[in-house]
């Protein structure tokens, strides 16, 4: 992943899904000013993001709301639709943003597309979790492997930020 702690995130484009509608909107609309919990992650309705990575965040939500996190995302390079459908069938009930980036807009700007083609998946995000305070990228853990979701987990990476570091 060529993004590091301390860049700013590019303003690329990705796409929610609001009132059914798909919007199209510039990623400053949810990161300027505020401190926000992203992760990344390889598809909608995959295994382990299915199993672990998104509802990891649902169950730490408040959590994460205690710290002063505005919001918690979860993106992925699929349309806004499906992530809106996924996020429904996980019950993220307005805790989670669900985000699409179907043309890869944001992944490539953040050097975090990897070729999934040899299963059927195509181009796709890499394993991540960031924390971002006004479009700085304040502590960033990305998995080696998109199969894995260790470092990225919700508990791991709160307990990385406010268990074992000096962050507020």
């Amino acid at each position: 992943m060529k993004i590091k702690e301390n860049d700013l995130l590019p303003n690329s484009e990705v796409f929610v899904l609001e009132k059914g509608e798909p919007i199209k909107k510039k990623v400053e609309n949810f990161f300027k000013n505020r401190k926000v919990i992203l992760i990344g992650l390889p598809g909608a309705y995959t295994s382990v993001c299915s199993k672990k990575h998104l509802p990891s965040y649902i169950k730490m939500h408040d959590k994460f709301k205690e710290k002063g996190i505005d919001h918690i995302i979860c993106l992925s390079v699929n349309d806004p639709f499906v992530m809106d459908a996924w996020g429904k069938e996980n019950h993220v009930n307005g805790k989670i943003i669900m985000m699409g980036d179907p043309f890869l807009n944001f992944t490539k700007d953040i050097g975090a597309e990897v070729d999934k083609s040899g299963r059927g998946l195509g181009i796709r995000s890499n394993r991540y979790t960031m924390f971002v305070d006004d479009m700085k990228v304040a502590k960033i853990q990305e998995e080696k492997d998109t199969g894995i979701c260790e470092i990225s987990a919700a508990e791991n990476f709160f307990n990385l930020i406010w268990v074992s570091s000096s962050f507020s």
